[in-house]
């Protein structure tokens, strides 16, 4: 592995580049794959989601682990709200079903803050969870 890590794009964000930062994350996330998100994201990162604090990329990847478990059939949207510099703000929503059938959709936003090399340094999401019929999903 290289000593420098990189994340493209790297900051400060323009609107292209914002957007494409944005549309990976999306793409990531609906991977489900812990080792792969975490690649995203410094070594020592912060984040807050809910109300869980969640610091290391290690702690990231046994975070999204347990989420998976519990979390299935994951689909997610994420849009760009706006941007400056090396930070954004993000609003999302996903679809999933726990393991007795019930289905929600989980509505929020997040605040990301980059390093120069790309990787999130920090990540505030707030979320809303709303129990949906099958017949409702629309992700």
């Amino acid at each position: 592995m290289n000593s420098i890590e990189q994340k493209l794009p790297l900051p400060p964000f323009n609107m292209e580049t914002a957007l494409q930062k944005v549309q990976l994350a999306e793409e990531a996330w609906n991977s489900k794959d812990p080792e792969r998100i975490a690649l995203a994201y410094t070594v020592d990162t912060e984040w807050r989601n809910r109300t869980d604090f969640i610091n290391g990329r290690e702690a990231v990847k046994e975070f999204l682990k347990g989420k998976w478990e519990k979390e299935l059939d994951y689909k997610l949207k994420k849009e760009l709200w706006g941007f400056r510099e090396n930070r954004m703000a993000v609003r999302f929503e996903y679809e999933y079903r726990n393991a007795e059938g019930q289905w929600f959709r989980a509505y929020g936003n997040e605040n990301w803050e980059f390093d120069e090399n790309g990787l999130m340094r920090k990540r505030f999401a707030s979320i809303n969870d709303l129990k949906i019929e099958e017949k409702e999903r629309h992700l």
